[in-house]
């Protein structure tokens, strides 16, 4: 049985992927620096396939954040994107247009992790009727879950 094709890119859409092989485990890391690049609680990373990953639109800047890791992101949008390490690839889960069957099997650097990150969805949940309604308001220019033959560079046109 062979793998599914799965897509992913940037929040704008100026970077794009597809991958065809077997990915990784799901994981979940807790170190600093994922936590600066994500500019969140952890990270959420699976390893791309070693055949069978392109860049389908773009591809993604780097920065070297250590001797032998570089993160990459979208120059554009600033989406983060990858984890490349000598080993291989990791891409952000959140990257991937279909992701509900990438639940993370382990957490990485745990001892790192902020403290009250275990209890975070222990909290209320908020659910006024106006505030979403509201957000269904809001015109997006966030490229959506599926490729795209053209991607918008500049927001919603004006007549």
């Amino acid at each position: 049985m062979s793998e599914p094709i799965r897509t992913g890119g940037c929040q704008c859409g100026a970077v794009r992927f597809r991958t065809s092989g077997k990915l990784g485990r799901p994981s979940i890391c807790h170190c600093r620096m994922c936590q600066k690049q994500f500019g969140g609680l952890f990270s959420a990373l699976v390893t791309a396939p070693d055949e069978g990953m392109e860049w389908t639109r773009g591809e993604p800047s780097y920065f070297q954040s250590s001797v032998n890791i570089e993160r990459g992101f979208c120059r554009n949008c600033g989406t983060p994107m990858t984890y490349r390490h000598p080993g291989g690839l990791e891409l952000a889960i959140g990257t991937f247009d279909e992701r509900s069957d990438l639940a993370p099997q382990i957490q990485v650097n745990y001892d790192a992790r902020i403290p009250w990150v275990e209890t975070i969805f222990d909290q209320r949940i908020h659910k006024e009727p106006d505030f979403y309604a509201r957000q269904e308001a809001i015109i997006s220019f966030q490229h959506p879950d599926y490729d795209t033959a053209i991607w918008p560079t500049e927001g919603v046109e004006h007549d």
